[in-house]
């Protein structure tokens, strides 16, 4: 079907005419106009006949040429032009930034806050875990027998004990690995009476801090001394070991801090001599270790690797500002801040690991020799049961 519109006379019009009646195109500027077809072309304002393309609506106005074309089809394979589309832009708040996820871990101390737990408290203190992602719930045992209770029991997620007592948990089944060091040397000592000689220990009372101490330094103490459990008597007296000295209810104590229960008793009037454990043949040994849950290890593991990550940093901090390292520790546990504590903090600093995740495979090892050697333990357990280099 044919229809007749009345173009105005532009000359964008005019270019749709030629289009529409298969004129020929103008030349590019600069170059020469073709020749007028026979007849010449038809004056401005004549009516002509167009394809009727099934448009509807009003014809195209000065003001907008292509209205005609609004309700047309349109897309790449219709040769009708179409009127851009604006894109749709959606205005509203930012979404806000979600923080990063955090890692909840509960650590459970060896004993009660003491010098020798300084990285961790200075970690706390400087918000190294919490730069790592870490929330770190730093608990105190209510003795020194239930933190690897909890730790087997998956009630805690970490815990601090000593190599000595890893190795027997261990022969006993317990799912426990090592997994850094905090002091890389032994601790623990045989504290008497400074009227006792400890080579007439026959039907003297001894008693224990906890149950490496009972198991492997007394029994030690007896080899080296040829004595029988029999020979002398031995009551646990868990953090005690003051209390009982102060009160004459024994004649010395084994397992006690080197460096710490002496200078306490020495502020009570009380004079000591101190036998160290090496003192009494028991190999060299890491003298505090941080111990995880082997059956949960493979899920804790990189969160495990982090807080090892600050322990190392707080430690080189801890070695790097001796002067302003106690004035924070104290400020970060209020409670170790003692004049006992404060005497022994030279020595308790110099005993920190630089390199807690750096695993001695020799020294675990030799240990377990020495104590199947002393039939301590029913069977020798390879290193990697007891201990790991998460950084390995």
């Amino acid at each position: 079907m044919l229809s007749f519109i009345r173009r105005p006379a532009r000359s964008h019009a005019w270019g749709m005419l030629v289009l529409a009646l298969g004129l020929p195109a103008l030349p590019p500027l600069g170059h020469a106009a073709p020749e007028a077809p026979e007849g010449g072309y038809p004056p401005l304002g004549t009516e002509v006949m167009v394809p009727d393309l099934g448009l509807t609506g009003p014809p195209a106005t000065a003001e907008d040429p292509l209205a005609a074309f609004e309700d047309g089809p349109s897309g790449p394979t219709v040769d009708t032009p179409t009127r851009p589309t604006a894109p749709a832009v959606a205005v509203g708040p930012a979404e806000p930034i979600a923080p990063p996820p955090v890692t909840h871990l509960s650590l459970m101390l060896d004993w009660y806050p003491s010098p020798r737990h300084a990285a961790l408290f200075v970690a706390r203190r400087l918000d190294l875990f919490a730069e790592r992602g870490l929330d770190v719930d730093i608990q105190t045992p209510a003795d020194p027998d239930v933190p690897i209770k909890l730790l087997v029991t998956s009630r805690v997620d970490l815990a601090l004990t000593r190599q000595p007592l890893l190795h027997l948990m261990v022969d006993q089944g317990k799912p426990l690995i090592r997994v850094a060091t905090l002091v890389g040397l032994p601790l623990a000592s045989l504290v008497l009476d400074d009227s006792i000689d400890i080579a007439s220990l026959s039907g003297k009372r001894i008693g224990h801090a906890d149950q490496d101490a009972d198991t492997v330094l007394l029994a030690s103490l007896l080899h080296q001394q040829e004595l029988s459990r029999d020979d002398l008597d031995s009551p646990a007296l868990h953090f005690r070991l003051e209390q009982a000295m102060r009160e004459e209810r024994v004649d010395g104590v084994i397992g006690a801090v080197r460096y710490l229960l002496p200078r306490a008793l020495a502020d009570d009037g009380i004079s000591t001599a101190t036998y160290t454990s090496e003192d009494m043949g028991v190999p060299r040994y890491d003298g505090l270790i941080l111990v995880a849950n082997r059956d949960h290890l493979a899920q804790q593991r990189d969160a495990i690797v982090r807080l090892v990550g600050a322990l190392e940093e707080a430690t080189a901090w801890i070695v790097e500002h001796p002067d302003e390292s106690w004035a924070l520790l104290a400020q970060a546990e209020p409670a170790l801040d003692t004049p006992t504590n404060r005497a022994a903090w030279p020595e308790a600093m110099a005993r920190l690991s630089l390199t807690p995740s750096a695993l001695h495979d020799g020294r675990y090892a030799g240990f377990e020799r020495f104590l199947a050697d002393r039939h301590l333990v029913s069977s020798v357990t390879p290193v990697d049961r007891l201990a790991v280099d998460l950084e390995r």
